[in-house]
């Protein structure tokens, strides 16, 4: 049995089958989050593993700019890990070798998105519901391709349809290199805070590299989680969106017990204008400006004037006016902020 993150530390590496992670902080796929320029960053912040927007199993949509751009890891700090979406056996054994030709250091599959439009193909969690085609699918996936195959699901379709521990040991009969489990039920969706005692009892059950995902947003939550579960190593979704430097933070704190200072205000305002210029160099000036309407505003959302630099931001037009507002909204000094709100 794998000995927990809390007993290695979380900076010690993961070996998943063939490929090993310098340390034990993952960031999660996220659909319109985890492009390119997003997992450099976390990356750069401090996680070991950074995977890609989940990319559909039907290889004959990869030719769109939307899969090509999900598919682009040129000079992206590897270990690369693509993970794929898809209900039918043979097409996501297909996916998952074209992944590999195409540089993919490890696969991982989704088994865990709750979206409606998702699960009614009868995929993501919906495959949770028919554990006879979970274990073809986990099959034809490893007999695939040489590179490791990882897992992420949730705890199960709803609170009284569980079955992460039977999904586990499907895992373990097929030759998945780990799971990932987020801690809630399809039905949950993201209204209920995650449940941990489903991944505990895990850690009893299966012999498999275990990741804690869902609701990690702080490093007291991380070194809870990680105590609790026994987990070996912690994934972070949501909470990374406007501050990436999440990754750095866990990391201080489990090695000594202290939160890290809060990052200077000039400091992130640098960080955000270079992650808006490589959204802008990514996509594009024209979409590389849309997208960062979205990316940038999460990094104004605990200030007080929050509200207004979205709003102000979302009318730049050009990538030059969009620097523009990032300097003076982090020009801001915090007595400015209360006096202007």
């Amino acid at each position: 049995m794998p000995q927990p993150a809390g007993h290695h530390g979380i900076d010690t590496p993961l070996r998943l089958g063939t490929v090993t992670l310098t340390n034990r902080l993952l960031l999660a796929p996220m659909a319109g989050v985890t492009d390119r320029p997003f997992r450099q960053l976390c990356r750069r912040m401090g996680a070991g593993l950074a995977i890609t927007e989940m990319v559909s199993a039907n290889t004959a949509l990869w030719g769109t700019p939307q899969s090509v751009r999900r598919l682009d890891h040129e000079g992206e700090r590897g270990p690369v890990a693509v993970q794929i979406l898809g209900a039918d056996p043979a097409a996501m054994a297909a996916a998952a070798r074209m992944s590999a030709d195409r540089g993919a250091e490890l696969i991982d599959l989704n088994m865990g998105c709750p979206a409606r439009k998702v699960c009614q193909t009868f995929a993501g969690a919906a495959l949770l519901r028919d554990e006879r085609r979970v274990a073809r699918l986990l099959e034809a996936v490893v007999a695939a391709v040489a590179q490791p195959v990882t897992l992420k699901i949730r705890t199960g379709w709803s609170p009284e349809a569980r079955n992460a521990g039977a999904i586990a040991r499907l895992a373990v009969e097929s030759g998945i290199a780990a799971l990932t489990v987020h801690g809630r039920t399809r039905a949950c969706g993201y209204a209920t805070p995650a449940e941990y005692d489903t991944l505990r009892a895990l850690r009893e059950q299966t012999p498999l590299p275990l990741i804690a995902n869902g609701d990690i947003d702080s490093p007291e939550k991380a070194r809870f989680v990680l105590d609790y579960t026994q987990a070996d190593a912690i994934m972070v979704g949501r909470a990374a969106r406007g501050r990436p430097w999440i990754f750095r933070e866990i990391a201080g704190y489990l090695k000594t017990g202290l939160r890290p200072p809060a990052p200077e205000r000039a400091w992130i305002r640098d960080l955000v204008l270079a992650y808006a210029r490589a959204l802008h160099e990514f996509y594009g000036e024209a979409l590389g400006v849309r997208l960062a309407r979205k990316h940038v505003a999460w990094y104004g959302r605990d200030h007080r004037q929050a509200a207004r630099f979205r709003r102000e931001f979302n009318q730049a037009g050009t990538a030059r006016a969009q620097y523009d507002q990032i300097n003076e909204f982090f020009a801001l000094d915090p007595a400015q902020e209360d006096q202007a709100a």
